[in-house]
């Protein structure tokens, strides 16, 4: 959330929670999962302009009946897929707002329309299928926010941030643009998996400034890219990685790593019992340290009981 001219509306805190007894991975690996989600306004903005959603897809084949030998046939085939998705909205006015919930629910929309999920990414071609899939989804939801904008005229120049995590078994599906983020939390370390659309980023890139310089810290916010009215055509980063026993996954919005650094988001990671209680300890700090932008925060914690 970027501009300051914002309509009233009522502040609203999102808050989700899936306990580890409700997520359990039957295939390829199986391995427990809890996930949690908190969105908050914070402390200066009076609406929430970031939308996040979780969602669980799996598909399953169940033995009724058979004469087939015992142990020749599974009972049950069961594989589970998760999603992440995390949008923070500009635009000013509405703008923001509905840019960060259209995107997310015309992606949901262009998921269900896919004739044929696929849920394990053992063979490369499927893997390569996926990560094209997801390029053009991300381009038809910037074509559709574009649209969007140009039939209403009190949407001009509105779009979001747009990350979206593809959990399947031990592969990681991530898309990315604009400067939400996407980090993996492995053996005490904290790896950020996406790199911000930013002005700052392009500086750092180049070797020109240092992250904690002024040149770099005054560009933070202005994006290169973004879904929706927004410049050139969005072109999503594509990225996959292998997960691990014991991974954390931690998706935010740029209202949470303004207020904390690197080492305070690993430490509350390392210290959480519960993917829950990771995110209300890191939105309490980013609120203790000001709260300056609307805070969205979502966890999953891998093998964990």
């Amino acid at each position: 959330m970027r501009n300051p001219e914002e309509r009233k509306h009522s502040k609203t805190n999102g808050l989700f929670a899936i306990g580890p007894e409700d997520l359990t991975v039957e295939a390829p690996a199986r391995s427990r999962v809890d996930i949690a989600a908190i969105s908050h306004p914070g402390l200066v903005r009076e609406t929430n302009e970031d939308h996040y959603l979780v969602i669980r897809f799996h598909r399953m084949l169940e033995n009724l009946s058979t004469n087939i030998p015992n142990g020749a046939l599974e009972n049950c085939f069961n594989l589970v897929g998760y999603g992440i998705l995390v949008a923070d909205g500009m635009g000013g006015m509405a703008g923001g707002e509905v840019a960060s919930s259209s995107a997310l629910r015309k992606l949901v929309e262009l998921l269900v329309d896919t004739p044929d999920w696929i849920m394990s990414l053992r063979r490369l071609r499927d893997l390569n299928t996926v990560m094209w899939r997801m390029t053009e989804r991300f381009q038809q939801v910037d074509s559709a926010l574009r649209s969007q904008a140009e039939e209403e005229i009190d949407l001009r120049g509105m779009g979001t941030t747009l990350t979206v995590v593809g959990m399947l078994g031990k592969d990681l599906v991530i898309g990315h643009v604009g400067d939400s983020r996407t980090y993996l939390f492995r053996d005490g370390n904290l790896v950020q998996l996406t790199s911000d659309h930013t002005l700052a980023q392009r500086l750092i890139d180049a070797g020109v400034a240092k992250p904690d310089d002024p040149a770099a810290r005054s560009m933070r916010h202005v994006l290169t890219s973004a879904v929706g009215s927004f410049g050139d055509k969005a072109e999503p980063q594509i990225h996959h990685k292998e997960l691990a026993e014991r991974d954390q996954i931690l998706v935010c919005t740029d209202g949470l790593t303004d207020m904390l650094n690197d080492s305070t988001i690993a430490s509350v990671l390392s210290e959480s019992r519960s993917a829950q209680n990771a995110c209300q300890a890191l939105t309490d700090l980013a609120l203790s340290a000001g709260g300056l932008d609307n805070v969205t925060v979502v966890v999953a914690r891998l093998g964990c009981s």
